[in-house]
């Protein structure tokens, strides 16, 4: 989409009624589609009704965090216990399409990249809205137009230089499962104005602009070709907000006349406090729950973050050291895998970041063994299903699976009634350095060159980039940048005994700033900018991409109609 392509909506000058939502973004070529009147009032129901609670679990957030922060240990909680320790109860499990979950493909929703995950052979597409896209009002309203016109079975493109990508099936059936990942709550949807009853306008909460506008234009043309509306919720962070989502997904339902527990999430444990309460997020989506999965990415960035300030045992080594086979790691997926079987839910293991090159066969080959030993472990632990980035990689993870689950859709039957995890276990942070593993200096370069060029590609608008042979997206991006806080907060040294300190980093952003190829478009600067604001300042913001939202990717707003004095 091109900017020559977008219209600025002019402001309305009349008062806008109490519960809809305003369009203040640019209109661009099919936007109508999408944003049509029945949309935008279902949008506007929504949050009417759900954004107040989603006000109240973001400070909820805010406490448990200054909690933690004030030396308080996260725990199992003992008011939930009741639930736990009943064993009567499962989740609603799998849905049409959603059996057999062996390999999922990840990616964002531009059509390019959805056409090629559609007809990568994997079992299940992640569509991802989230931490491979980069929000930008193109690309939030280009993803819902990919998505709605693959469900229907005719998405094309043709890139700039003339190739051509077409869906090797029109049958949505034979085609991986879709499951859309919307943006989480603490993001908002500036490009969108909700007008509350006071005639107040606020932001658009991003989560239910997502959700909202995917199931209101696909819920029942999905049903009607043989799957559902299936979504992925990140970075939940306990049963209140499973609640909400589930209260969301009922509402919905209700609203479109669509069958209560037609709706299928499956949630990523991503964050420390939801580890904690797997099985109470479970319980409260269990009408429309089919498994949880392993977001090991987000969830050493939340570790660090909860921890930042905790002291030297909190402190983690280079990000490519903490392997998931160190003991707090393993306690993690463990844990998860033993919650999923015991309530009939699936689970579902993270993404490796390796990425093969198909005109670098060494790179390939080290892609292929780091991905089979990742996939193997993972099969062998009970996964019944796990994450790639990358077509290539479908076929040698699939064989990993299939080595240990044969023809078998999944491994529910295995129990792990072997797993003991404590709330030590999950907080036995200083593991990760007992094998001699350190911070060096390499892996500062590295934590502060990848932070600076994905944000540089961010802020162009391509949210998943492989940078040195890796894939990264928002939730690598975060741990860089805050290692590199807690580092030089902690007084950290290299094990060659060099302090980290803000000159040492000022002096390696400016060595990759000059070395980045001056590329026409190239953001840089501006990228190196916002490293500097969430990594050398002495507050932490809570995610990077909030403050750089706003500072850099909305566009074309129209000034709010008058409201009430």
């Amino acid at each position: 989409m091109t900017t020559s392509a977008l219209t600025t909506p002019r402001p309305s000058t009349t008062r806008p009624a109490p519960g809809t939502m305003q369009i203040v973004g640019p209109m661009g070529d099919r936007y109508a589609e999408i944003l049509t009147p029945a949309a935008l009032e279902f949008l506007g129901q929504l949050h009417e009704r759900f954004v107040g609670r989603r006000h109240e679990i973001l400070v909820e957030r805010q406490r448990s965090r200054q909690m933690i922060e004030d030396g308080i240990d996260p725990d199992f909680l003992a008011e939930t216990a009741h639930v736990r320790e009943d064993a009567s109860w499962r989740v609603a499990g799998a849905a049409p399409g959603l059996s057999r979950r062996h390999v999922e493909i990840t990616g964002p929703t531009d059509p390019k990249m959805a056409i090629n995950a559609l007809n990568s052979g994997a079992d299940v597409w992640l569509a991802d809205q989230e931490d491979a896209t980069s929000p930008t009002w193109e690309n939030v309203v280009g993803g819902q137009l990919a998505l709605r016109d693959a469900i229907r079975g005719r998405l094309a493109f043709t890139s700039p230089e003339g190739k051509t990508y077409a869906l090797a099936h029109t049958d949505l059936r034979a085609m991986p499962t879709i499951v859309m990942r919307p943006r989480g709550w603490h993001l908002i949807e500036k490009h969108l104005r909700f007008v509350d009853r006071a005639g107040q306008t606020t932001s658009a909460s991003a989560s239910l602009v997502d959700f909202g506008l995917y199931f209101f234009h696909n819920a029942d043309e999905l049903i009607t070709r043989g799957r559902g509306p299936y979504f992925y919720l990140p970075k939940l962070e306990g049963r209140r907000e499973a609640r909400l989502w589930d209260d969301i997904f009922t509402f919905a339902q209700e609203r479109l006349g669509i069958p209560h527990g037609t709706v299928r999430a499956t949630v990523l444990i991503e964050t420390l406090p939801a580890a904690f309460e797997m099985e109470e997020i479970l319980y409260e989506l269990r009408d429309h729950c089919a498994g949880l999965n392993a977001g090991r990415w987000d969830y050493l960035f939340s570790i660090i973050k909860s921890f930042r300030c905790r002291g030297e045992y909190f402190v983690l080594p280079d990000r490519s050291r903490v392997s998931m086979t160190v003991p707090f790691m393993r306690a993690y997926t463990e844990l998860l895998v033993a919650t999923c079987h015991k309530r009939g839910a699936h689970a579902i293991g993270g993404m490796s970041a390796f990425i093969p090159d198909r005109r670098n066969p060494e790179v390939t080959a080290k892609a292929e063994e780091q991905v089979r030993a990742d996939k193997r472990r993972e099969a062998t632990d009970g996964f019944d299903g796990t994450w790639v980035a990358h077509p290539d990689l479908i076929p040698f993870a699939r064989e990993e699976f299939e080595a240990v689950l044969g023809e078998r859709d999944n491994q529910l039957d295995r129990l792990r009634d072997d797993v003991h995890v404590e709330a030590a276990d999950l907080l036995d942070i200083r593991s990760a350095s007992a094998t001699g593993a350190t911070v060096s200096a390499a892996g500062l370069r590295t934590n502060v060159s990848v932070g600076v060029r994905y944000l540089e590609s961010w802020l162009r608008g391509v949210g998943a980039a492989a940078i040195d042979h890796l894939m990264e997206d928002a939730a690598t991006a975060e741990i860089s940048r805050s290692q590199v806080w807690q580092w030089i907060h902690n007084g950290t040294r290299t094990e060659g005994g060099v302090p980290i300190t803000a000159e040492r980093v000022e002096a390696l952003l400016a060595q990759i700033v000059d070395d980045f190829p001056r590329t026409p478009g190239n953001r840089i600067a501006d990228a190196a900018d916002i490293f500097r604001q969430v990594t050398l300042g002495e507050e932490f913001p809570t995610f990077l991409t909030i403050s750089a939202y706003s500072q850099h990717l909305v566009r074309g707003t129209a000034p709010s109609a008058p409201t009430p004095s």
